[in-house]
């Protein structure tokens, strides 16, 4: 695990470029506090911090080819590299017994089309010094980010947003249609960030940059996805094999010359994975879970219980609204985008990171894969109804939208979808929105308004999505939006900025290409049943489970937000929502935005929090950026 940059320009001298990705590199340090190197080139400067999980000693980057041709900085883990050297053993000589030397080797004998062998987490960059050619590749679930800036003739890239800024090459500016999208989904969807002409590698892409000219790629899809993949024939088949598929995954994901550890929260996802590793290493682990004092909140013990079962050393950190009071300050420092999620990754992170773990794995996929989020029953219900829906007269249909609309959350949620959506794709690209058309509209200022030039309703990865997810059933097409969207922008982003603040390498072994890629041509009623979703998982790991934990019915992880912004978090909250903070953006209306603020507090709609937590954080980041 690494943090990587670089800069790409033929006009610089060799001492700026190893200025600027100098300090690129420095920005970085939690993501590499084991060592680093910079590499000046021909027109080129490239530079990574080091975590070192693979081989500590050996492994340095930049990495180069004995002949001095390529030159690689490489931020992830390659769970196949030892299949993979023993292929390229033939015509390599290896000095390490890393990873990153590998890639190197497997880059120079396949070029770009290596992407399509490696199994893991990455994002890299390989500079050729004969061709004076730039390789840029994320992996193909987007576990590890890339961002670019490319203005013509150069190209700026980094593992972060603040590195690219710390570099110094350029002005950053705040794009109002980024701030639009992140109010209607909580982040900002690839390939756009929260600046303007600063972009991220989208998950399963990679670039080229050659003269100025920057050629982007796709190399994974789920259309793509190969067809002749076994089809089980039976429930009991599927499980067996399931079974002996993430035992597999797992096998390849605790990989590391480090200790490695896991999360545990006591539902069923984290639990699976401790039980998982529990039987592969035969070791006693550290497990790691975020406890509160809102007992109504707190998965304490369930959590407890686990452990015991599997006889782990457990640590049970104990977070307090006046925790997150006080270090808020560092936490929106250490975010490169806004974002309203992430703060029990940034605690069990730190909880982790202080026991000594360098590694530890998490069950984040396992409602994405196995039918765990209301989208899997909601969008085919919703379908069957849209068409009976739209055939009400339209002046009744805008009575009872609007009847909705002053409802609850949930409420004015499903009003949003049936002001819209006419097909299940559409309806898909609403599950996830925060703030409605109308709310947006209102919270931005009318100069940000007239920035927007997209003002659909619809997730910005509608067109791509609906084609990719074209032959999809109901299951897949639930299963592909949250996979590429919620999934994508907020948990990974998330975790990996806040896992990386305490210098951890967090893995995620549900989000698995090979385990994906089965999983996708498999029977739907396989994987799960609407009235007992996650069945197929449970069914799999059920000897392992602790004893009533697979009829315990699902509850999402939910952090005490809703109680903590009434009372610790309030004198932020109070001082971020003034007119002159609000003001200070230049972005948002101070009367609306304070008449959200006063509703959340008049009412106890537990579901509203997130919305008016995600403006403040919004809020917080944009007035910091902008001193």
């Amino acid at each position: 695990m690494c943090g990587i940059a670089g800069l790409i320009d033929p006009k610089r001298s060799r001492d700026e470029g190893l200025a600027i990705v100098g300090r690129m590199g420095a920005a970085m340090v939690h993501r590499g506090p084991d060592d680093e190197g910079v590499a000046a080139l021909t027109g080129a400067t490239i530079g990574m911090r080091r975590l070192a999980i693979f081989d500590p000693a050996n492994g340095q980057q930049p990495m180069r080819t004995p002949d001095g041709r390529l030159t690689l900085v490489f931020n992830g883990a390659i769970y196949n590299y030892r299949e993979l050297r023993a292929e390229l053993a033939a015509t390599w000589s290896f000095r390490t017994e890393c990873d990153t030397e590998v890639l190197l080797a497997a880059y120079a004998r396949w070029g770009g089309e290596c992407v399509r062998r490696l199994r893991g987490m990455f994002a890299f960059a390989v500079w050729n010094e004969s061709e004076r050619t730039l390789f840029l590749a994320r992996d193909p679930l987007g576990i590890k980010p890339l961002y670019y800036r490319h203005d013509g003739a150069t190209l700026a890239f980094a593992s972060e947003l603040n590195a690219l800024l710390a570099g110094g090459t350029f002005a950053p500016s705040i794009d109002p249609g980024s701030v639009n999208d992140y109010l209607g989904w909580l982040a900002v969807p690839a390939p756009r960030t929260i600046y303007y002409d600063v972009l991220s590698l989208e998950p399963g892409q990679c670039a080229t940059f050659a003269s100025g000219q920057l050629n982007l790629r796709a190399t994974w899809n789920f259309s793509g996805i190969p067809s002749d993949i076994p089809v089980c024939r039976s429930a009991t088949e599927f499980t067996a094999e399931l079974r002996r598929r993430l035992d597999d995954t797992i096998r390849a994901h605790v990989l590391a010359d480090v200790p490695v550890g896991a999360f545990l929260s006591g539902g069923l996802d984290s639990t699976a994975v401790v039980g998982l590793m529990t039987r592969a290493t035969g070791a006693r682990l550290r497990t790691f879970s975020v406890v509160f004092d809102e007992a109504g909140y707190s998965e304490a013990n369930a959590a407890a219980a686990t452990a015991r079962h599997f006889g782990t050393d457990h640590t049970a950190a104990l977070v307090t609204g006046a925790d997150v009071a006080r270090d808020l300050d560092g936490i929106v420092a250490g975010l490169d985008q806004p974002s309203g999620d992430g703060i029990n990754t940034y605690y069990a992170s730190r909880a982790a990171h202080a026991r000594g773990v360098k590694v530890a794995l998490s069950g984040l996929g396992g409602d994405e894969l196995f039918g765990g989020y209301p989208s899997f029953s909601q969008v085919p219900r919703l379908a069957r109804w849209l068409p009976a829906w739209r055939a009400v007269p339209a002046g009744l249909r805008t009575t009872i939208v609007t009847r909705l609309n002053r409802g609850d959350t949930r409420r004015r949620k499903l009003g949003d979808i049936l002001s819209h959506a006419t097909s299940r794709q559409e309806i898909a690209a609403l599950q996830r929105r925060v703030f409605s058309d109308g709310t947006r509209a209102s919270l931005l200022t009318d100069d940000a308004r007239t920035q927007i030039p997209d003002q659909s309703p619809f997730h910005p990865r509608l067109h791509e999505l609906t084609a990719d997810l074209a032959s999809a059933g109901d299951f897949e097409l639930a299963s592909g939006w949250e996979l590429r969207t919620y999934m994508t922008d907020v948990l990974l982003r998330d975790s990996d900025a806040m896992s990386m603040r305490h210098s951890l390498e967090l893995r995620v072994p549900f989000v698995d290409r090979p385990l994906i890629e089965w999983l996708w041509r498999q029977p739907a009623e396989f994987k799960s049943t609407p009235a007992h979703p996650k069945s197929a998982l449970a069914a799999a790991v059920g000897d392992l489970l602790p004893p009533g934990l697979a009829d315990r019915p699902k509850r999402g992880f939910t952090m005490p937000f809703a109680v903590w912004m009434k009372r610790d978090l309030r004198p932020f909250l109070d001082d971020t929502f003034t007119a002159a903070s609000v003001g200070r953006s230049g972005l948002f209306e101070p009367a609306v935005v304070q008449q959200l603020w006063r509703g959340f507090l008049a009412q106890d709609d537990v579901r509203e929090w997130s919305r008016v937590w995600s403006l403040a954080m919004m809020l917080a980041f944009v007035n910091r950026s902008r001193g």
